[in-house]
């Protein structure tokens, strides 16, 4: 089985789709699918598909969704594998268990790749820490679950799976300003800034590329409009990394080209 919840529901077995039309079978193979080789218990299943107030019957309904969601797995299995859908959606004491192999569900792939950019990133290996978070990132094909309805725990997934979606793209553009990639990331972060205009880190990446590509004009522009944005939105100043880095460009600091060409030493000051 092979199951992809980073953009819109996919899950397959032997190149046949398994996912159900309706919305609560869809929301449970879901949840199955992040917590893939872990058990989900009946509570936590029912909490998402109804809240704190479930029907009398919600036991029982939960039931049948599994038992729907059986027959769909059968249904794409070959002839000598007949009944094999229990070994797949599996019942243990207290709930299920979707037993698949490690990197069959696509997030476990993203979260892989996002780890060992991570540590990359971290011994300043920014080479492999570029490489391994953009093949992270690429796992992604849009937003989490979007045609999924999202209980309280599907919900929690979805922000957290954005967030670290986020955080990644924001490590691996550091790493990349260090390797000098300044031209190559100005169309990229100048969408990322206007799809995130309070983001103080995509601001201050932004301005680094534009200044490092002789437009320290456009630096100090992408700097007031997240500054009016704060101010008028919910009565903040920038915080005073920002504003370092504001005065840094304006007086043409020197430490913000060696920080592209010294990765680390002036990272207090660039990003």
């Amino acid at each position: 089985m092979e199951v992809k919840v980073l953009g819109p529901l996919e899950a397959q077995v032997n190149g046949r789709s398994i996912v159900p039309t309706a919305a609560k079978p869809r929301q449970i193979l879901a949840l199955l699918a992040l917590e893939a080789g872990q058990v989900v218990t009946v509570p936590a299943l029912i909490e998402e598909l109804w809240g704190m107030q479930p029907p009398r019957s919600a036991l029982t309904t939960l039931q049948t969704y599994i038992l729907h969601l059986r027959r769909f797995i059968d249904s794409a299995l070959a002839a000598d594998q007949a009944g094999a859908a229990k070994d797949l959606l599996v019942t243990r004491c207290g709930g299920y268990l979707l037993n698949v192999e490690e990197g069959s569900v696509d997030v476990q792939r993203y979260e892989r790749l996002a780890a060992a950019g991570a540590r990359a990133a971290e011994i300043a290996d920014d080479e492999s820490a570029s490489r391994l978070l953009r093949s992270a990132l690429e796992v992604w094909r849009g937003q989490v679950l979007v045609d999924v309805p999202a209980g309280l725990r599907l919900g929690i997934e979805v922000i957290r799976l954005e967030e670290s979606k986020l955080g990644v793209l924001e490590l691996c553009i550091d790493a990349e300003l260090r390797l000098g990639r300044h031209y190559t990331l100005l169309s990229e972060l100048a969408v990322l800034n206007a799809s995130h205009p309070m983001n103080e880190n995509l601001c201050a990446q932004f301005m680094i590329a534009l200044y490092r590509s002789g437009r320290q004009w456009r630096a100090m522009d992408v700097y007031k409009r997240l500054r009016d944005t704060l101010v008028g939105e919910l009565g903040v100043e920038p915080s005073a990394r920002l504003q370092h880095l504001q005065r840094a460009i304006l007086g043409s600091d020197p430490m913000l080209d060696e920080a592209a060409r010294k990765g680390r030493r002036a990272e207090r000051l660039a990003i």
